[in-house]
């Protein structure tokens, strides 16, 4: 495939470095040549210093040929523009960053698909549906739900009170039980478990269930003495807060503390029909955490734009007896750093937006990719297409690649679990977990017969 990236800032490099693992025809536009320096040897891409609204610059890109033309730069007008350009040029699908909420309105969709723009993408408001689904449960670093919570995905840091430690998965979860270990991060290695792995102390366990049994899968964690979150500090007010307040359940009462006066008025506009409460200061200040009830607190929140200022402003929190503590890390150096120091979920913009775009990339019908940023590999919802390898055989037959597993399936609106027994069929929503370089191979089990 020919992609074309406009704008070399995090998500458009982090896109482009993807895609240069896959060794795709990748072009990298930016106007500043400082941005796009050494990006060509270090990753496998080509790059282009111009205006990703002029008909020159495009045309050097090969638009004409473009399978996928992305706009990321920081301006939603000119991302929006040179989408709308790209289409008429010749290029088949388009993705436009943006910073207007009122644009993802699924009634405009059609609007938009008329003047050439495939697909709308906020990187805030996708970044707080993560925040508000791991803010509804304290005890879980990762939750996703699939299909309106068919199937359930939880991420859960694993303790010396958790019942399945020490046990070979196939003595755990067998064909009868009501879940799957789909993913295992330990240290700094990620696996893709078989039935001999076993869970220890200390491991991000990936669990997949039905939403039913979520209490269930609480309680082989050991998680049970978890106090639910009701009450939650998050630190800044820029647009990611914003979005997760408006996306939490009503029944939280969250402060939002902020160090910039006029921000915090503009925030007391923006929510004011919300539960939430600002507060001018700086949310680093013990003093005013203690003041603002941090005892009381069962979650916290760091959102500002600097990603040591949330690292610390977590560890704080814990030390002050906050069980959760979320915290943005833009800086993909630090998330390491970040997981050493057992801070909680650990949320990434840009790798959240590129997951969404690079799944308009995948010939099969890929309709969900998340990437597991903390376990290094991905979640992908595959559609089987009729005629599709995946449909031939039982899943145990299929010759899936190594590390590759199959979480569960939904079918009529029904999650089912997978085992090596189960049958795929042409139309269910397939779950499926990888690491990252295998993405590409496991497609192929989901295409029609047609396209192999």
């Amino acid at each position: 495939m020919k992609i074309i990236i406009a704008g070399a800032g995090a998500v458009g490099t982090h896109l482009a470095r993807l895609l240069s693992r896959d060794h795709q025809d990748c072009v990298l536009i930016d106007e500043d040549e400082n941005r796009l320096e050494g990006l060509d040897t270090e990753c496998d891409i080509m790059t282009l210093q111009g205006s990703p609204t002029s008909i020159k610059t495009l045309k050097d890109a090969g638009i004409a040929n473009a399978d996928l033309f992305v706009g990321v730069t920081p301006d939603e007008s000119r991302n929006m523009n040179s989408c709308i350009i790209a289409h008429a040029m010749g290029a088949k699908k388009t993705v436009a960053r943006i910073d207007n909420y009122e644009y993802l309105a699924p009634t405009l969709e059609p609007f938009f698909h008329k003047l050439g723009i495939d697909s709308l993408i906020y990187p805030e408001v996708l970044a707080a549906i993560d925040i508000a689904n791991g803010l509804k449960m304290s005890w879980v670093r990762q939750r996703w739900d699939v299909h309106g919570g068919a199937l359930v995905m939880l991420g859960v840091k694993l303790r010396d009170t958790s019942e399945i430690l020490n046990q070979p998965l196939k003595n755990l979860c067998g064909p009868e039980d009501p879940y799957h270990i789909v993913a295992i991060k330990r240290g700094d290695d990620t696996i893709i478990p078989s039935g001999n792995d076993m869970l220890f102390t200390g491991d991000l366990a990936y669990f997949m269930t039905t939403k039913e049994y979520i209490p269930y899968i609480r309680k082989l964690s050991g998680k049970e003495h978890y106090a639910d979150v009701k009450n939650v500090i998050i630190m800044g007010g820029g647009k990611t807060t914003v979005r997760a307040v408006l996306a939490a359940p009503d029944y939280m009462n969250i402060k939002i503390i902020e160090e910039d006066g006029k921000r915090c008025e503009r925030l007391n506009a923006l929510l004011n029909n919300t539960n939430a409460m600002i507060i001018h200061g700086d949310g680093r200040n013990v003093s005013l955490l203690i003041e603002e009830g941090i005892e009381n607190t069962q979650a916290f929140v760091a959102l500002t734009e600097n990603a040591e200022t949330n690292i610390l402003a977590c560890l704080t929190a814990k030390k002050l007896g906050v069980r959760k503590t979320i915290a943005m890390v833009e800086n993909l150096d630090y998330v390491s750093m970040a997981e050493g120091l057992d801070i909680g979920t650990i949320i990434n913009k840009k790798t959240i937006a590129a997951s969404h775009i690079y799944q308009m990339m995948l010939d099969a019908d890929a309709s969900n990719l998340r990437s597991l940023m903390m376990a290094d590999s991905d979640v992908v919802e595959f559609v089987a297409a009729q005629g599709s390898r995946v449909t031939k055989k039982p899943v145990k037959s299929l010759g899936l690649p190594f590390g590759v597993t199959i979480g569960g399936l939904v079918r009529n609106d029904q999650g089912i679990l997978v085992n090596g027994n189960s049958q795929i069929e042409a139309g269910d929503s397939v779950m499926v977990f990888c690491h990252e370089q295998d993405l590409k191979k496991v497609e192929k089990f989901f295409k029609s017969h047609t396209l192999w």
